[in-house]
């Protein structure tokens, strides 16, 4: 493959909750333009909140974030504003705080996703603690990397082998899905180590296959759970996201950003 387009483009605002979609949008080494630029501490433990612990956290994925001028604005299930403090904190069950600078050597909990698939959303299963963020920029939420791909090959696939039939680029929270044509199968899986050419604007380079955790399987808004999402992984794509790695279920890629830019729905992606 020589070439794709971006097919759409998608900024979290603050971590896990629902992104915006957007036409247009600067990249820089800090990945999107107020992407994850902002994410809830648990006042108890100090880790982030994450949905990958969905018996504490599921609730956040019920929740939309836009970027304003004066900071996140967020809206609750019912389309309301919830205000950061004490509305916030019993929308979620926990006490909370909204913040954009991540603690030292931050971490969060992660739920071991075929648990996750055995025992349901509120099941109390084996969590790790992982550190994020080994591959951004200090002072930023992602998880691993600064951008996440997924192609559109990937996403027909999965939807071939789910009972649904269909699957939402939304459920693996991609930062830029890519219309990669009549492409069959898990194609970014091979494109590590490439350089992708955006337009004549921004060069990413794509570092790690992107492990999945519990979130694809939860309610997303109006979205309800579809454990598929990842059963299907699991069964059909289980390979090492970096070499040395045990296989994992994988779909999309992470990226680091090579040369900043401005991105557009419609770029051509040259490799």
């Amino acid at each position: 493959m020589r070439q794709a387009t971006v097919a759409a483009l998608y900024r979290y605002p603050v971590k896990s909750m629902l992104g915006e979609p957007l036409q247009a949008v600067e990249i820089t080494d800090r990945g999107l333009s107020g992407d994850r630029r902002f994410a809830l501490l648990d006042e108890e433990t100090g880790k982030v909140a994450s949905a990958k612990a969905p018996r504490l956290w599921r609730e956040l994925l019920r929740c939309a974030a836009t970027l304003t001028e004066a900071g996140p604005r967020i809206t609750g299930p019912d389309g309301t504003e919830v205000h950061a403090g004490a509305t916030l904190s019993a929308l979620v069950g926990r006490n909370v705080t909204l913040t954009d600078v991540p603690p030292p050597a931050g971490t969060l909990d992660r739920s071991r996703p075929e648990q996750v698939l055995a025992a349901g959303q509120e099941a109390e299963v084996d969590a790790d603690t992982v550190q994020f963020g080994s591959a951004s920029p200090p002072g930023t939420f992602f998880d691993f990397a600064p951008v996440h791909l997924i192609t559109t090959s990937t996403l027909r696939r999965i939807a071939e082998l789910s009972p649904r039939g269909t699957v939402e680029a939304q459920r693996y929270r991609p930062n830029l899905v890519i219309d990669t044509g009549a492409a069959e199968g898990f194609v970014e899986h091979t494109w590590a180590g490439r350089h992708l050419r955006i337009a004549d604007g921004p060069i990413l380079r794509v570092i790690a296959s992107t492990p999945r955790c519990a979130i694809p399987t939860l309610a997303h808004g109006d979205l309800p759970r579809d454990p598929d999402t990842l059963r299907v992984l699991t069964h059909h794509h289980r390979v090492p996201a970096l070499p040395g790695r045990p296989p994992e279920p994988c779909a999309g890629v992470y990226a680091q950003v090579v040369r900043g830019g401005w991105v557009r729905a419609g770029d051509v992606i040259r490799f």
